[in-house]
């Protein structure tokens, strides 16, 4: 029973995973465009009309990018709850009534031989949800695009298989980028925005008690961020606390411009 988990994209410029097992093949988020998310599915062996799904989280551009011509091209459902439907309507276009589905926040779903769980996330969106996606007693997620890992999110990751966790920022190099007005920082540093380096590590060691052992750190900032320095901070901070990284933990980098590492977990 092979269950795949691949980032094909992970940032501000853009946003895809691919979710495959048994008989079916899903993406959670097309925020790119519909050729980039094509090259990147068939680089992983994966044929675009193959596609049984696409999950949505919420209506940001870098999450629904390639929505509408991904269904329309292949005529692949789209799942999403009520308000994020309301939200993206204009931006992903005309799609097949037959082909828009919806879902109630916190109620699993099925897509072919996978079951989803949508789980509500802070951020600055109409609904916004992560996912964690089950199949054979084993299971994956993914959790970005949040301001902090509020109670009921590290509850339901407990334990997942693989995780993609959300490590945006540095609050310091944040707080420097002359690029960003003050009203767009306010917004990345609320409770609405987005999980900086030291809070993604802080949700990890409370996932440790659970069994969570993969984790790919994703969403990173391309002015913001950088991969070392996302993986430094995690590091130290999990060291800090008596948990030693490579060992107790496995963290890696879902990058924002090419396919990351996929999982095949049996």
């Amino acid at each position: 029973m092979r269950f795949t988990f691949c980032p094909l994209y992970s940032g501000s410029s853009g946003n895809a995973l691919f979710i495959g097992a048994g008989n079916t093949r899903i993406l959670i988020d097309a925020g790119m465009t519909g050729k980039a998310i094509e090259a990147a599915l068939r680089e992983i062996h994966v044929l675009p009309e193959t596609l049984n799904g696409i999950a949505v989280t919420h209506e940001h551009s870098d999450h629904i990018k390639g929505v509408g011509i991904i269904s329309r091209k292949y005529r692949v459902p789209v799942y999403a709850n009520e308000r994020t439907w309301n939200a993206m309507a204009r931006s992903v276009g005309e799609i097949h009534p037959g082909n828009r589905r919806i879902f109630e926040d916190e109620e699993d779903f099925y897509i072919g031989d996978l079951a989803l769980h949508p789980f509500s996330i802070p951020h600055d969106a109409a609904d916004p949800v992560g996912y964690r996606v089950y199949y054979g007693g084993r299971s994956a997620a993914t959790a970005t695009d949040m301001g902090y890992a509020r109670k009921n999110v590290i509850k339901t990751l407990a334990g997942v298989d693989v995780l993609l966790l959300e490590s945006n920022h540095d609050p310091e190099l944040l707080r420097l980028n002359p690029h960003y007005p003050l009203y767009l920082k306010q917004r990345i540093l609320s409770n609405h925005g987005h999980l900086s380096n030291q809070a993604s590590a802080e949700a990890l060691l409370a996932l440790l008690e659970s069994g969570v052992r993969e984790v790919l750190l994703g969403h990173l900032s391309g002015e913001n961020n950088t991969p070392e320095l996302a993986l430094q901070t995690h590091t130290d901070i999990l060291t800090r606390a008596g948990v030693k990284p490579g060992e107790d933990i496995h963290l890696g980098l879902a990058w924002r411009d090419r396919v990351s590492k996929k999982f095949e977990i049996e």
